[in-house]
């Protein structure tokens, strides 16, 4: 299951966003993935998703592989437009 943003929020995809995305999905089961750019990181790993530098207009694919993976997807994405961070692709 996966699902695409583009992300909006003039800061692109900094500290506070990324704690929020992090804080939304650690609890479920399934592996969560943020991918950009070709490169894709645990969504569970703050450093990891800040290391990627994700800018403003930037598309990002979040994925989930699990038990839970709709759910994850779906919550990591409520987070995302609920918070401003971007819209889906």
């Amino acid at each position: 299951m996966e699902k695409q943003y583009k992300i909006t929020s003039s800061e692109g995809l900094h500290a506070r966003p990324c704690t929020l995305l992090v804080s939304a999905v650690t609890p479920f089961s399934s592996d969560v993935q943020l991918t950009y750019d070709g490169r894709s990181v645990n969504l569970k790993s703050i450093m990891g998703v800040m290391a990627l530098g994700i800018p403003a207009d930037g598309i990002i694919t979040i994925s989930a592989n699990g038990s839970d993976e709709e759910a994850a997807v779906e919550k990591a994405g409520a987070v995302i437009l609920e918070e401003g961070i971007g819209v889906e692709v």
